[in-house]
C-alpha cells in the first residue's frame, strides 16, 4: 500500500524582507522539489509554500529540518520554517477571535508552543488598542491602527513568548488555506 500524500503549508520566517534574505520563488520551489515534496507552490514573495509530501504530522519537526536544510544549500539563506498541514491552516482561518471584520487581523505562526506562563505574561501585556488572542501554536493579533503603527512589535512578541514565528495578514492566510484545500 503506497502512503498517502499529506498536504502541507510552509511559512518561511524572515525571507525578502529588505535586501538581507532574498530568495526568488523559482529556487524556493526548486529547492522543495530537491528535498522530495511535490505539487510545489509559491504564494507571493514573502515565503510561502503549499506542497505535498509523504510525512505525516509526527515527522514535523524532521520535515521541517530537511526543507530549512534545503533551502541553505540551494539559496545560501538560512530561514526557520512554520509548519501547517491543510486542514490545520483550515482550522486557523475558522478560530479568528476577532468577530466578522478580518482586515486588520494578522496571524503569527510560531515555530513552538508557547508555555502557558509565556502566554499569561502576552496576555498581560498593555498594547492597547491592538487585541491579541494566542490559540496553540498561533497568535491572532488585530492591529486597528495598522500593523506599522503597532504596539506588539514582533520582536515584542518573540521576546514575551520565547518562542519564534512568522507573521502573516489575513488575506495571505485566507488564499493559503484556499490553496491547500485544493
Amino acid at each position: 500500500m503506497a502512503k498517502r500524500d499529506h498536504v502541507w503549508v510552509a511559512l518561511l520566517r524572515g525571507i525578502n524582507l529588505g535586501r538581507n534574505k532574498r530568495i526568488a520563488m523559482a529556487d524556493l520551489r526548486a529547492a522543495y522539489e530537491a528535498a522530495g515534496c511535490g505539487d510545489v507552490r509559491t504564494y507571493i514573495a514573502s515565503g510561502n509554500v503549499v506542497f505535498t509530501s509523504s510525512t505525516g504530522v509526527r515527522g514535523r519537526k524532521a520535515l521541517a529540518k530537511r526543507l530549512e536544510t534545503a533551502v541553505e544549500e540551494a539559496t545560501g539563506v538560512s530561514s526557520r520554517v512554520a509548519l501547517r498541514t491543510d486542514a490545520e491552516l483550515a482550522a486557523v482561518v475558522e478560530a479568528h477571535p476577532f468577530g466578522d471584520d478580518t482586515s486588520s487581523t494578522y496571524v503569527t505562526f510560531l515555530l513552538d508552543r508557547p508555555t502557558a506562563a509565556a502566554v499569561r505574561r502576552l496576555e498581560a501585556l498593555d498594547v492597547e488598542p491592538d487585541l491579541v488572542a494566542v490559540e496553540g501554536t498561533e497568535v491572532y493579533v488585530r492591529y486597528p491602527t495598522g500593523l506599522a503603527n503597532g504596539r506588539l512589535t514582533g520582536a515584542l512578541l518573540d521576546r514575551t513568548l520565547a518562542v519564534q514565528g512568522t507573521n502573516r495578514n489575513w488575506r495571505t492566510v485566507a488564499r493559503l488555506a484556499e490553496l491547500a484545500r485544493g
